[in-house]
Parts: C-alpha cells; structure tokens; sequence
C-alpha cells in the first residue's frame, strides 16, 4: 500500500474519494517536508498552485489588519486540507498559514488535483462541501463576534481548543497559545484577554499553571458560551 493510502489526511479530507490509482498517482507528483515552528506554509497574497495536506502539527489562519495586527481567524489541525478556495477560485490566498508547532506536510500541485475534478464527481463534490463548510465556520465566527461579549468568546474558545485539540496528560489543553494569539482569535486585546483568563481562574473556571491553561468547570463555560 502507498503511504496516501494509509495517511490521516486522507481519511478526515475530500481525499478519501479517491481511489487506490488515483492515490499512487498523487504519492508520485507530491512533495514532504516539514514546517518549522512560526514558519509559514504561505503568506497572504501569495499564489497557492495546489493544495497543502496537513499530515501532523497545527497551523493558523490569519490577516493582517490595516494597523499591521495579526487576526487569527482558524486553527488549522492534522488530517485537514489547506489551499482548496485559492486553487478553485484561481485567486491569491487571503490568509497567511503559519505553524504555530513543527509540522509535517504534503503538497500536490494544481494541475494534479483539477485532473481528479473532471474524472471523480464524489472527489470534486467533497471539496465543495469542504468549502461550503469553511463559509459556514466564517459566518458562525462573524456572528458570535458581533452578539457574545469578550467573556463567552473567550469560554467558546477555551471549549473549542478542549474539544478540538484535545488535552495533556496534566489535563492542561494541548494547544498553548501565546496570550496575545488567544485574545486574537476572541477579537480583543491582549490586557483584556490576560484580565479575563485572570477572572475565570479566581471564579475556579479555569487553572492556569504557568502559561498552560486547565479547564476546572466545563459545564459553567458550556454555559457562558452558549
């Protein structure tokens, strides 16, 4: 068996429509290699001809703001696709991907992965509902930060990083973010996100052990976050 064949990529990503030819014609045209961390897999701006398979490690999503502020707008995981809006679209990325942990990544040009379009109709289905939901992601994201208040954007997220990531064998989430990335990803400033993450340690919603982060009270976050 190929290593696509048997890659996390494939199974969670519009890659699992393909089929065992198709793969070892994308493990013969790919390119490994691994992204430091704070590197980036692709700027803002820039073009993108293909698309990125994340194999391990978390990314971010962000835009740099007129004031020259990074917005974080998505965690990207392993298992995910990066690139495909860009490639369909045929425009510039409008995000930067940078690692925010050592990665390890596949990337397959454009040509190869239109080829599959016109061949495989479950394939090219898949990545537009893979598109429709990053529209639907962003249209929950516009929404929660224009009606939640600072304090249950940042429970929502502290939940989602739980959920999503997962947690450490201390119990600490396993994504650590640095303070200023986790107020950029609840849309405030850094002194409000350290004053607020200071609030929910005294009200035992949450411990924090040096930079890591404990979530004591799960059921009263889920709460403020709804």
């Amino acid at each position: 068996m190929s290593k696509c064949e048997q890659c996390i990529v494939r199974e969670f990503s519009s890659l699992k429509a393909l089929n065992k030819e198709e793969l070892l014609k994308i493990a013969d045209c790919k390119t490994s290699y691994t992204i430091k961390k704070g590197e980036p897999l692709f700027e803002e701006g820039e073009t993108v001809n293909g698309i990125y398979c994340i194999k391990e490690g978390i990314c971010k999503l962000s835009k740099l703001s007129t004031n020259g502020k990074d917005q974080i707008v998505k965690l990207v995981k392993a298992g995910e696709l990066l690139g495909q809006r860009s490639m369909v679209s045929d425009e510039p990325a409008n995000l930067s991907a940078i690692a925010l942990e050592d990665m390890e990544v596949c990337f397959i040009p454009k040509n190869d992965v239109l080829g599959f379009f016109d061949k495989n109709n479950k394939f090219s289905l898949n990545m537009m509902k893979s598109i429709c939901g990053d529209l639907k992601e962003a249209d929950e994201h516009m929404v929660s930060m224009a009606q939640k208040t600072v304090k249950d954007r940042l429970a929502e997220t502290l939940l989602y990083l739980h959920t999503t990531f997962g947690i450490n064998d201390d119990n600490t989430l396993k994504i650590q973010l640095s303070r200023e990335e986790l107020a950029s990803l609840i849309g405030t400033a850094t002194e409000s996100c350290i004053r607020l993450l200071s609030e929910f340690n005294k009200l035992g919603l949450i411990a924090l052990i040096g930079k890591k982060i404990l979530l004591k009270d799960i059921p009263k976050l889920k709460k403020m976050a709804e």
